[in-house]
This record gives C-alpha cells, structure tokens and sequence, in this order.
C-alpha cells in the first residue's frame, strides 16, 4: 500500500512539474526570437534585456546572434525567428512575391556626426573629393545597401552615372584590409569597421550624414508576428524606444554592453562610441520610393513595391 502511495506521489509531482512546460509550449504568444548582427544598431536590444524591460512588459526576447546578413536572412526565410534589424532594401527584397515582413521602425539613422556608413581612400591617396571617384574602382557589397548608399553619395557629389565604377569586395574584413594595403583605391565600410580603417590611416571623403534622407537601418517583423503576436511586438517597441531613451540620455554608461554584444575592432575600442539613436519613426514614402527606383534600375524587382505593404507605424510607441 506505502509503495502504491509513493509510486502516486512521484506521478503526480511529476504532472505538476509538465504542467508550466505544457502550458508554455502551447502558447508561444507571448515570445519573440530575432536575429541580431553584431552592429551598433541592435543596441536597444541588450539595453532591454539588461534593463528588464520585456520581462517587465510580460514578453520574453530571445535574441538569435548571427555572423552574417545572409545568415539572418536565412534564418528569417525559415521561420526560426520572428524579426530582425535589416534595412529598407532587404525588407522590400523579402516582400517580392507575397507581402511577408513589414518595417515597424526605424532603428538607426546617422544622427549628429555618427555615420553609419563611410566612403574611404586608401591611406596617402589623392582622392580627396567625391568628384574624384569618377571611374574609380570602389569596393563595395553589391546589390545591397551599401551599394545604393554609395551610388547616391555619388551622384550627389556630381559623378555621373557612366562614370560610377564599384569591385565587389563581399567580405567586410577583406575590404578594410585591401583598403589598408592600397590594393584598393577607395571602399564603402559601415562603422565602426570604418572608424578602424580611419585610425589605420585611411582618408574619409564622405559619409552619409552628407544624405541622411538615403541611410537607415529598419525593425523588421514577419507578418504572421504582427498578426498573431501583436500585442507582444507593441510591447517589444515600447522597451525598444525605452532602451533608445536610456542610450541617447547617458552612452557612456552602455560602453561595456556595447563591447560585449557589438562587434568593435580592438584598435577604436577606445574612442568608438555608442552612438545616438532615432525615436518613434518609420521610413518615409519619399525613402521607400527611393529604393524602390534603385532595386527597379537594378532589376532587383520587377516593379514598385506597396509603401503601405511593407511599412506601418501602428506598432511605434506611444
């Protein structure tokens, strides 16, 4: 009889452990998982989670660290995470044949004197204005952002489209370092891989603070998130403007969280600082519409995309 009575007991504490993992695995509403590249611009991420806003909030943020854009696209393609920090591009690149993700906000922008992209020359080069890079071979990622930020700081200089020459130089590590040895007379490198190629000598001629209208990294959500998770993604922005709260009213106090999550070369880790960031905004129709123009020159879309499809500004904080 005691072993029956023991043998129950152990199945029913047993039962009553299963019992929250079964109630979780049943409702994941309230769950989101993002793929986050090691940039500055995933910062209110860290800062939310340090901070406690989600758990706050009642919503938990598992964050995906990824090595590269492909891999997080690739991540995004196979339904493993609900968001991600991309650009307007690679938002529009999802939405070619179905309307899949929408932007929900804008994540980062050059603000102040922070880039979020510069164009370089090599170091003792002669290249000293935008002018001078015409049919000037400059390294770049192509058909991604970089290359659009850089055909139009180029034709804002005056260079014509005729004479705009760019080597595709995927690899970023790669790019600094041709720059470096001269192997490359000039290269597109997003910071703070371009504050390093500064501090190794290379010579900035422009960078997109020049044309803060075409630069802009963007909160990206699927819309299934924004369908059945709506409320916790409205919830995951109000932590997000609140971590862009903390981060714009005292940087230096998240110079070590910046370090430990973002990836900074050893030689500005130093100087690099966190840098300012946007609040409560989406791109505008006139910046989508821009893009759009680029992909269509580029063949990247067969036609225009829908503002309205891919951007919404109903999950902004209020």
């Amino acid at each position: 009889m005691k072993r029956k009575f023991s043998v129950y007991c152990k199945a029913l504490l047993l039962f009553s452990l299963m019992i929250p993992q079964m109630l979780f695995a049943g409702d994941k509403s309230g769950i989101l998982r993002l793929a986050l590249l090691p940039v500055p611009d995933v910062l209110p991420v860290y800062v939310a989670l340090e901070k406690g806003y989600f758990t706050e909030l009642g919503i938990s943020v598992e964050s995906l660290p990824v090595g590269s854009a492909v891999e997080r696209d690739q991540l995004m393609q196979a339904g493993r995470v609900d968001g991600m920090i991309n650009e307007i591009s690679g938002a529009a690149n999802f939405n070619r044949e179905q309307n899949r993700v929408k932007i929900v906000a804008i994540a980062r922008a050059p603000i102040g004197q922070a880039p979020l992209f510069r164009l370089l020359a090599a170091p003792g080069s002669t290249l000293k204005t935008v002018a001078d890079l015409a049919d000037i071979p400059i390294g770049i990622s192509k058909n991604t952002v970089i290359e659009y930020i850089t055909t139009r700081l180029l034709e804002a200089g005056g260079v014509a489209s005729s004479a705009i020459r760019y080597q595709s130089v995927p690899v970023l590590p790669e790019r600094l370092q041709l720059l470096l040895a001269g192997q490359l007379a000039a290269v597109v490198l997003p910071d703070p891989l371009g504050a390093s190629a500064l501090k190794g000598g290379a010579i900035e001629i422009v960078n997109d603070t020049a044309l803060r209208s075409v630069s802009a990294s963007v909160v990206t959500f699927t819309v299934d998130a924004l369908t059945t998770k709506k409320e916790t993604v409205k919830k995951f922005m109000l932590a997000w403007d609140k971590a862009c709260a903390d981060l714009n009213d005292d940087p230096a106090s998240f110079q070590q969280l910046m370090l430990e999550n973002i990836r900074v070369p050893k030689n500005v880790q130093e100087e690099f600082r966190v840098p300012p960031m946007p609040r409560k905004e989406v791109p505008t129709r006139a910046q989508w519409d821009d893009v759009m123009a680029w992909m269509l020159e580029k063949n990247l879309l067969q036609q225009p995309l829908v503002y309205e499809d891919s951007v919404t500004s109903d999950f902004l904080a209020k």
